[in-house]
């Protein structure tokens, strides 16, 4: 009998330093993570401060960009509310709907799958941290010369290059939505970068 309870105990133990091990493992990101990899470490964490943590530790100037463009009450977006449609006729034919019923089609299959990955189609040609210095393009008073429809065809390109979660962010943060969907509010975000100024942007 006590070798038994021995057993059960040591068992008991090596669980513990297993998920202790994994929780660890899995705050550490690649380098140079996809913006949806930071946003969902950070807003699953229990504590404002783990939040702030994780967020100074992964900062970057494209993180920087999303949350003002989303918090930022001074900035409005130059894109018109709600769901992306297609750039051309020939994209509608492929796919019947919108370009934000394509990317939420695609988290959902994800979600369903219990993976970030559905295979190589999902990689996109680019990352939000490569095009955040696009951004001022699709906020008012960025880029006013712009026509509306050169505008949302840009928008629509860079989404289409996106892998589908970095391209639910952009949809998201460009009606300020980005709450919806991660548990981080502007007041973490402040904390965690004090160097942002809010307000009197444009």
């Amino acid at each position: 009998m006590t070798t038994t309870t021995q057993k059960k105990t040591t068992r008991t133990s090596n669980t513990k330093t297993t998920s202790t091990q994994t929780k660890k493992i899995s705050e550490d990101l690649p380098t140079n993570p996809f913006s949806f990899e930071v946003l969902e470490l950070v807003s699953s964490q229990r504590t404002n401060a783990k939040k702030v943590e994780l967020l100074q530790r992964y900062v970057d100037p494209s993180l920087k960009a999303i949350f003002i463009w989303n918090f930022d009450e001074s900035l409005v977006s130059a894109l018109p509310e709600g769901d992306v449609p297609y750039a051309s006729t020939g994209e509608q034919n492929s796919f019947s709907g919108t370009v934000s019923d394509k990317v939420l089609d695609a988290v959902g299959k994800m979600q369903e799958m219990g993976s970030n990955s559905l295979g190589m189609n999902d990689q996109g040609q680019t990352t939000i941290r490569k095009e955040y210095n696009r951004f001022y393009n699709f906020i008012r008073g960025g880029n006013d010369g712009l026509s509306s429809l050169r505008r949302e065809t840009m928008f629509i390109n860079i989404l289409q290059g996106l892998h589908p979660l970095e391209a639910e962010i952009l949809i998201l943060v460009k009606d300020k939505k980005l709450g919806t969907k991660y548990k981080i509010t502007k007041e973490i975000v402040a904390e965690a970068y004090p160097d942002i100024k809010w307000g009197n942007r444009v």
